[in-house]
């Protein structure tokens, strides 16, 4: 595979988000630095494959497919982020608050890295669509289906009427009358939710633009959108992901597309807020 993700990221941000496309001897290499990054970075390359029951000539493809030269590459890389992670571990006990405090934590440590596979080019891209597009349609399902439904809400509070369609009949019925100055943003943590490419290939099929919101940088949805905007998931494995599937990172990316989307949009934002708080001053009780 071709590496287009960012310099920025961490190794296992980079793990994070291409795992599942990683041949199976990779797969192993990768898992395993995730799992033990601190012994890892202790080892050579020949070393590495031993405890992963590969080939070196793996190890060394290993580090080229998330974006390194080579092993030695990587190796630095991981070091460097084990020094800055160093020092930030608490003990807050086995109580249930210790245990809520200690994933608050762990997630604001994740926070920097979401952001990292992003490019400045599909940003733009995909707020130009949300702003320019003539009708645009939010879909998602399962656990993601809540964050289509405040992002529909969101961008139709700034102005820029967002449609919402919950079943996902429904949502292929919608997407195929999309047009060709349309978009559709379908929002999948794994990319890979039958009901949402379901969806993305109605959308290609109308000849609207299809704009991606994942944590998975080779996941289907991704192959078949104009614009993917790849979030790097709060866990660091596929199947992290889907056992304990949190959304705050998408939460945190598309509340930040409608302020950007409500910049660009100008003084009509304004009115529009100032009418929703209206709205919502009359349905507030005492």
């Amino acid at each position: 595979m071709t590496w287009t993700g960012s310099e920025l990221a961490h190794p296992t941000t980079r793990i994070a988000t291409v795992i599942p496309s990683l041949q199976p001897s990779e797969r192993r290499v990768a898992e395993l630095i995730l799992a033990e990054a601190e012994s890892v970075v202790e080892l050579t390359a020949q070393e590495l494959a031993d405890r992963a029951g590969v080939a070196r000539s793996t190890v060394v493809r290993t580090g080229q497919s998330l974006g390194y030269r080579g092993y030695p590459q990587l190796r630095v890389a991981l070091t460097r982020e084990l020094a800055q992670a160093a020092g930030r571990d608490h003990d807050y006990g086995s109580s249930a608050l210790g245990r809520i405090r200690a994933d608050i934590d762990a997630l604001a440590d994740s926070l920097p890295q979401i952001s990292a596979m992003l490019s400045a080019d599909a940003v733009d891209r995909a707020v130009t669509l949300i702003v320019d597009s003539a009708r645009l349609l939010a879909v998602a399902n399962g656990l993601s289906a809540p964050l289509a439904t405040d992002l529909s809400l969101r961008l139709t509070a700034i102005g820029r009427p967002t449609e919402y369609v919950g079943d996902a009949i429904g949502q292929q019925i919608a997407a195929r009358q999309l047009g060709e100055r349309d978009a559709c943003i379908i929002i999948s943590g794994s990319g890979a939710n039958e009901s949402s490419l379901k969806a993305a290939r109605a959308v290609r099929a109308s000849g609207a633009t299809l704009v991606v919101v994942t944590s998975f940088a080779s996941s289907p949805l991704v192959s078949l959108a104009d614009v993917s905007l790849v979030i790097a998931p709060a866990r660091a494995t596929f199947r992290g992901e889907l056992e304990h599937t949190s959304r705050i990172p998408h939460v945190v990316l598309l509340e930040s597309l409608v302020e950007v989307a409500a910049s660009r949009l100008g003084d009509a934002v304004v009115a529009t807020r100032a009418r929703v708080l209206d709205i919502l001053s009359d349905n507030l009780s005492d």
